[in-house]
């Protein structure tokens, strides 16, 4: 199994950019009262029909060809299940995936969130060619964030790649996430 949340975000989000994904959405949502975590990874790619859905949930199959094994969805949908959540895909060819995965929060088993601000800063720094929107929420307060909102203050997105980017980024993720997680508002 991965780690924590923040190394499926970033499977699952390289799948929906090998899926030629112009977009992709990642929405992390923790509830205290209501005991959940959930997750979703949405894209705009190429889409799975039916059988690459179930396929996909197979730990022996990968579309690469580099290695024989995919494990990043089939053990996306293990954790899930091990804390009493579950894994679902809706996927749509030629529209594109959802990947949702809840967790109940109090479960010994549920994956710590990790860092997900190095996380969105490796996506949205190392592909600047594709629109990323994060949005995370914590007993109801909102954090969004996306490619187009950095765009919009950089005024250029070749600005994404410069390293002082890239720190400031990372430091505007954790900033805003902790602040969230300490009951303030953004």
């Amino acid at each position: 199994m991965l780690q924590d949340l923040s190394q499926y975000i970033l499977d699952i989000s390289e799948n929906s950019l090998k899926a030629e994904a112009s977009r992709v959405e990642i929405v992390l949502s923790e509830s205290t009262q209501g005991n959940g975590i959930e997750l979703s990874v949405s894209d705009n790619g190429t889409g799975m029909d039916s059988e690459q859905i179930l396929m996909v949930q197979d730990p022996f199959y990968t579309t690469r060809t580099e290695r024989r094994v995919g494990l990043g969805i089939p053990f996306l949908k293990q954790a899930a299940e091990l804390c009493g959540g579950g894994l679902d895909i809706y996927s749509q060819k030629g529209k594109g995936t959802i990947i949702r995965a809840v967790f109940r929060r109090n479960c010994i088993d549920c994956p710590p969130l990790g860092d997900i601000p190095a996380t969105l800063v490796a996506l949205f720094v190392g592909w600047t060619d594709r629109d990323f929107v994060f949005r995370y929420s914590f007993d109801g307060r909102e954090f969004t964030a996306g490619t187009e909102d950095i765009i919009a203050i950089l005024e250029d997105r070749d600005m994404l790649k410069a390293p002082e980017v890239a720190s400031w980024l990372g430091r505007f993720f954790r900033e805003n996430i902790d602040m969230l997680r300490s009951g303030r508002e953004c």
